[in-house]
């Protein structure tokens, strides 16, 4: 029997990682975490020369995340996943296309690579929106001090702009958004209302 899996979303640098990891910790779900850039096969390659490597990187991201999904789900338990196929096709494909990076068939090679692993994948029982103005996001990407990033401060309003089109499209999937200008959602009051409505499969957000 498969499991669920529940996706957050939101800018990088917003705190998906930590809301991530506190529900985990809290409620026992399995953990799918964004991967450390530097893993990635063509994080490195791409941060040195981004015409030439964007496209084999977003596809590698995208067959990743599939992956991931497909394990997580065959595990029989919630799941809970850090960005996710859609944050990665919907935000950081187009804007990668949008900036050059990308080509008009390039971009176009990716979206049939994410619509074919979304029809074969079902789509998330939920998704948790982290929603924090842009300038919240560049203060918490800056001070996180990732050894690699792609996305740079410069690129985070399009990234917020890309986000939030892509959210009200809407997706296939109940959207649970959360106000993160604060840290009040990670308290431990918070993560632990989190964790029950989520136990009890309340995925009908008002």
């Amino acid at each position: 029997m498969y499991g669920k899996l529940i996706t957050i979303v939101g800018n990088s640098g917003v705190g998906k990682t930590t809301l991530a990891k506190k529900l985990c910790a809290a409620g026992g779900f399995a953990g799918g975490l964004e991967q450390r850039q530097e893993e990635r096969p063509f994080q490195a390659l791409m941060a040195a020369d981004l015409s030439r490597y964007a496209l084999p990187n977003q596809m590698d991201f995208l067959l990743a995340r599939a992956e991931q999904e497909l394990a997580m789900r065959k595990r029989g338990q919630m799941g809970l996943l850090d960005g996710g196929l859609e944050v990665d096709f919907f935000i950081f494909t187009r804007h990668f296309a949008r900036r050059g990076y990308l080509s008009a068939a390039e971009y176009g090679l990716c979206e049939r690579l994410y619509t074919t692993l979304r029809q074969l994948l079902p789509p998330p029982e939920a998704i948790i929106w982290l929603d924090a103005p842009v300038e919240v996001a560049m203060a918490r990407h800056a001070a996180r001090g990732r050894p690699l990033e792609i996305a740079q401060q410069t690129d985070l309003a399009e990234l917020d702009e890309l986000l939030r089109d892509w959210l009200a499209s809407p997706p296939p999937s109940p959207i649970w958004r959360i106000e993160a200008v604060g840290d009040g959602y990670l308290q431990e009051e918070a993560i632990a209302a989190m964790v029950e409505k989520l136990v009890m499969g309340v995925f009908h957000f008002s």
